[in-house]
């Protein structure tokens, strides 16, 4: 009985072992697979942001015809209630610096990343989101190109021609999406954080 016993023991670590390679096999493969995928889908992911980012460059300032890094940096380091800035360029036309476009993401209700652009003069050209993770039919409705304010305008578009040193206040400045008053003051504060880093990049690039 003691022989019988100790072959019980040896034949389940035995399978213990066995099964414990398997599923390590498994893991090693699994993990194979997955970092094939991943180094073949992400220079595509990658190119196609950054051909979505450059639309919306354009999209938000219609009047360059070139955008390039600054020569001089900005600080962006300091805090922003959570801002961040993800990109700054200058717009450019036939040579000349008339504005910059930047790439911020906040806090909305739950987070946005919108391009915003401004010209020389402080004056918004344009305003354009990559990404609206808030609320279905609430605070998504800020990117939604079928919804318009009583002005007729959608709710970004609305931002255009403004001036940046008048702020952005909800409800006074711009119009707000009914029921989404966070969302509203979201964008609001992206909007004030956008324009002093752009103005701040326009001052140390003249």
């Amino acid at each position: 009985m003691t022989s019988s016993a100790t072959n019980n023991n040896s034949d389940s670590v035995f399978s213990m072992l066995k099964l414990g390679f398997v599923l390590a096999i498994y893991a090693v493969v699994c993990c194979t697979v997955l970092a094939i995928i991943n180094s073949l889908t992400s220079p595509v992911i990658a190119s196609n942001q950054q051909k979505k980012a450059n639309e919306a460059m354009k999209a938000v300032f219609r009047a360059a015809d070139d955008f390039v890094s600054p020569q001089n940096a900005i600080d962006a380091t300091q805090d922003a209630g959570g801002i961040t800035l993800d990109n700054l360029m200058l717009a450019k036309s036939n040579g000349k610096i008339i504005g910059a476009v930047a790439q911020v993401t906040g806090p909305t209700y739950d987070h946005s990343t919108i391009m915003v652009g401004m010209d020389t003069d402080g004056i918004i050209t344009g305003m354009q989101y990559l990404e609206n993770t808030d609320t279905p039919g609430f605070g998504q409705k800020g990117s939604d190109p079928t919804f318009t304010l009583s002005n007729g305008k959608t709710f970004y578009g609305q931002f255009e021609g403004k001036k940046a040193s008048d702020g952005f206040v909800t409800g006074v400045t711009f119009d707000a999406i009914s029921g989404a008053t966070i969302t509203s003051n979201g964008i609001a504060s992206l909007m004030t954080q956008a324009s002093k880093w752009m103005e701040s990049a326009l001052e140390a690039n003249k």
